[in-house]
């Protein structure tokens, strides 16, 4: 059985889709993960404004954990990010406002997380188009 490495929570943006490869091919999991790709990521799963969204990731996670024997969860964010703009509102949007969302949904979806799978590891990660 192929060993897998992780699971990969990111965003839907296409302008970061060669990032995200690029990232976890510096981590050298080219072929070693499962992805699951949503608006947001981590704001996606864990905002209450996308809160159906939530179950079908949790699903997806639970059956990746037990077909691919899935241990890390990649969580990778993004900045200029659209679903943190709409969680925003018509509020003032600027880095320091979209870091918070960002902040904030890692540790939601940590917290989440950590009750319905307790030994999962997480890691986090924001994007940037400079990067």
């Amino acid at each position: 059985m192929k060993k897998y490495e992780a699971m990969v929570l990111s965003c839907i943006d296409p302008r970061f889709q060669h990032k995200v490869f690029k990232y976890l091919k510096t981590k050298k999991l080219r072929g070693k993960y499962s992805s699951f790709t949503i608006a947001g990521a981590a704001i996606g799963v864990a905002h209450k404004k996308f809160k159906k969204w939530r179950s079908t990731f949790l699903d997806n996670l639970s059956i990746s954990i037990k077909l691919h024997n899935i241990k890390r969860l990649i969580v990778i964010n993004h900045s200029d990010c659209g679903a943190a703009k709409i969680v925003n509102g018509k509020k003032e949007f600027n880095y320091s406002v979209e870091n918070k969302i960002h902040q904030e949904s890692f540790k939601k979806i940590k917290k989440i997380l950590s009750k319905k799978f307790p030994t999962l590891k997480v890691n986090f990660k924001i994007l940037s188009l400079n990067d």
